[in-house]
């Protein structure tokens, strides 16, 4: 068999990371960051009040208290937006509102709750520094500085700053399109009747939510029944669309396998039992004339899941331009015995927790069937087993990838 480790290596060394494109900042959420993103102005782009109140000259509030307060009067208003130039003479005030220009001659601005709110005249209680509730040209970011890096992921914050700095659009590696395909004449769609030997397909709603959860665009195809022509016509209908397709079921070493028998004659994917429960047979390679990348996951809906997390979820990562390896991993105290087959790396579902002395603990649910989804649904993290550990005892420290 071969290892874990080999397999994503070789799904590493096939897999390429999606040309850049250009996308308005509507349709860049999620996607990653392919250029240097400099600010042509500063921002601010001009000195502006922090706050509504009065802008005046410190001098003339400098002996303000509650007891003795300043009297001053209002020449002018300010709004947020004004173009046009204000200016305040020494012993006068400008009432002024939140992100309004500053006007010339005045350096502090006295927040509305520090005077009584007046519109001829304005009582100041306070004093106030120069420079009080003021934002200054460029105390954000300087002309020319840069914003953003390549290989970030872009989230709300980061198009807010492409956005601030004046971007429409946007260089950037787009979410890989997948299309996820379900095999088995025993599957039939949520929602309708079960035939005698149905069930309700599952894997492709649980392999399209986590595409979606890791960065790309997931879309389910029709169920396809246990024909290797049928999977055929359904691949070359989806391939305009997808950069990467994943299948479930018809990979196992019995007879109506449709994926192995549609797919094994190309001479490109490979299908091979990797040395792991659950997930043990496995298919990778390309299709089409783009060399489309394809994994050919088992059945099982939590072989399925296991495989997705050790060998699409680092594929997805790599084609989005972002680091791609191994899940990453935390350590972890077993809160009971383990148990795991030998010359096979086991992942065995189970629920993270921190014990009273600050540790962290890993119980492994009660059921670890690879057909078992419910308890799958209740588990957050995978506990990783050695492929030389058959039995590990309560207490022991073990790997874990939380999912």
């Amino acid at each position: 068999m071969k290892s874990v480790d080999d397999h994503l290596g070789e799904i590493l060394a096939t897999v390429r990371t999606l040309a850049p494109l250009e996308l308005e900042l509507e349709r860049a959420l999620g996607t990653t960051l392919a250029e240097e993103v400099t600010s042509p102005v500063p921002l601010p782009p001009f000195d502006n009040s922090a706050m509504d109140g009065y802008a005046v000259r410190s001098a003339d509030i400098a002996d303000a208290t509650h007891d003795r307060p300043v009297t001053l009067p209002v020449v002018d208003d300010v709004a947020a937006g004004d173009g046009q130039l204000h200016a305040v003479g020494p012993g006068h005030a400008i009432r002024i509102m939140t992100g309004a220009p500053m006007p010339a001659g005045a350096d502090a601005v006295v927040p509305v709750e520090w005077t009584d709110g007046g519109t001829v005249t304005v009582v100041v209680n306070r004093t106030a520094a120069a420079g009080n509730a003021i934002r200054r040209a460029g105390e954000d970011i300087r002309a020319g500085d840069t914003v953003l890096h390549p290989g970030i992921v872009i989230g709300p914050t980061q198009l807010g700053i492409l956005a601030a700095v004046g971007r429409r659009r946007v260089l950037v590696r787009p979410r890989p399109r997948v299309v996820v395909i379900s095999t088995g004449a025993e599957l039939a769609e949520p929602g309708t009747p079960l035939g005698d030997g149905q069930i309700w397909e599952s894997n492709s709603f649980t392999l399209c939510a986590a595409v979606r959860q890791a960065g790309g665009e997931g879309f389910r195809a029709s169920i396809v029944p246990d024909d290797a022509s049928a999977l055929l016509d359904q691949l070359d209908a989806q391939l305009v669309r997808a950069d990467m397709v994943i299948t479930s079921g018809g990979v196992s070493m019995g007879a109506y396998e449709p994926v192995k028998e549609a797919l094994g004659p190309l001479g490109t994917v490979r299908f091979e039992r990797v040395a792991m429960q659950p997930g043990m047979p496995q298919g990778f390679g390309v299709v089409g004339e783009d060399q489309v990348p394809i994994f050919t996951l088992p059945g099982n809906p939590v072989s399925s899941f296991v495989s997705f997390m050790l060998f699409v979820l680092p594929a997805l990562r790599k084609m989005r331009g972002l680091p791609a390896g191994p899940p990453d991993t935390v350590t972890a105290l077993t809160t009971a015995p383990l148990r795991s087959p030998q010359g096979k790396r086991s992942f065995l579902r189970g629920k993270l927790a921190t014990s009273p002395d600050g540790h962290a603990t890993v119980a492994p649910v009660a059921r670890q069937g690879s057909h078992q989804l419910a308890a799958l649904a209740l588990a957050d993290a995978l506990v990783v087993v050695p492929e030389d550990v058959t039995e590990l005892p309560e207490g022991s420290t073990v790997q874990v990838i939380p999912l």
